[in-house]
């Protein structure tokens, strides 16, 4: 009887040691086999060995690699070439991380799934190297051609009024997105279709409601009506009656600025022919000084000043400059300051 249960139990442990082995010698003969549902950048090398991966993964991963990158944006394409990304595939890598993740689990788990037609669910980064500075190069051309500066709203002078544009808004490329879309299209194989641009609206930092408070003080000069209407907040707050230039000597027209501001100035006679003896001298305030009680200096020797010779007023008689009556030019003085807008018509 003793020697029955001997017998039976070398039997059983024999029989232990062979399945083993054989289980052993299964699992290795499955090592260079690549597990169903295993793929590679979404391309499927499962159920294959790793000569056929390989050449799956050269038609499939690899190939494609060699065609560039497009984005598209308002019916325009923009190419980024593959020799400009000099990209590259490490297939043998990509091979044997296929074969790795088939091996994952312990030898039973393994032979459990061979034996059940198992998977293996993973979709393995492809291994694909790529200059990422051309990346970032091509983004930033992209956004050369795509982007459009928001325009403000501002104001426009036309026919003795101040008109008001509406801003308007601009474009930018979105340069995280499309830097993190392309870099995903340079080490995938799937570029078949173009990505689109990924482009946000940019606002204009001065809007119409903004107007107002942007500008608060304006003088528009019209010559033709010899006019000086001074806009506070873009609202027509006074009007006063002027001489400018006389016909060679005009006062120009353009947008100019408030350079200066003085009490009883004294007169920089300029060096041309009209000025005669006078010339180059400086006369100052006083009975022969014709720029009466103040100053808004404008351009080049030309400003805003108070004459007492009111019978030029509403005509072209000055050398260049702005007459005003002298209550006028004093009223006007206190309204405004250095910087202030002057729009010459």
């Amino acid at each position: 009887m003793h020697q029955k249960v001997l017998i039976a139990l070398v039997a059983v442990v024999t029989m232990g040691l062979l399945l083993a082995v054989g289980v052993w010698a299964y699992d290795d003969a499955q090592k260079d086999q690549i597990a169903p549902g295993v793929k590679v950048g979404g391309v499927d090398v499962g159920g294959r060995d790793a000569d056929s991966a390989r050449r799956i993964i050269e038609q499939k991963v690899v190939a494609p690699l060699k065609q560039p990158v497009v984005v598209s944006y308002d019916g325009e394409d923009y190419t980024l070439s593959p020799r400009r990304l000099h990209e590259h595939a490490d297939v043998d890598g990509m091979v044997q991380e296929a074969i790795d993740s088939s091996r994952q689990g312990s030898i039973f788990d393994r032979v459990s799934r061979y034996a059940t037609g198992g998977k293996v669910n993973t979709d393995l980064e492809p291994r694909v190297g790529y200059d990422k500075s051309a990346v970032k190069d091509f983004v930033h051309e992209l956004a050369g051609k795509i982007d459009q500066d928001p325009v403000d709203a501002s104001v426009v002078p036309s026919g003795g009024r101040l008109q008001q544009e509406a801003g308007q808004p601009g474009q930018a490329v979105d340069a995280s997105q499309m830097t993190a879309a392309i870099n995903h299209a340079a080490r995938s194989p799937g570029r078949d279709q173009t990505i689109p641009a990924v482009v946000t609206t940019t606002k204009p930092e001065v809007n119409k409601k903004d107007l107002a408070q942007a500008y608060p003080r304006y003088i528009y000069i019209d010559r033709s009506s010899f006019t000086l209407r001074f806009y506070h907040h873009l609202k027509l707050e006074k009007s006063y009656s002027i001489a400018v230039g006389q016909q060679g000597l005009e006062t120009p027209a353009g947008l100019y600025h408030a350079l200066d501001k003085q009490v009883d100035p004294s007169w920089h006679v300029p060096n041309s022919a009209w000025a005669g003896s006078l010339a180059g001298q400086v006369i100052p305030p006083g009975p022969s000084d014709p720029l009466k009680a103040r100053w808004i200096g404008i351009f080049d020797g030309a400003g805003i000043h108070g004459t007492d010779e009111l019978s030029s007023l509403g005509s072209a008689a000055s050398h260049g400059c702005v007459r005003m009556a002298i209550p006028d030019v004093i009223d006007l003085y206190d309204r405004v300051q250095v910087g202030d807008p002057i729009y010459i018509q």
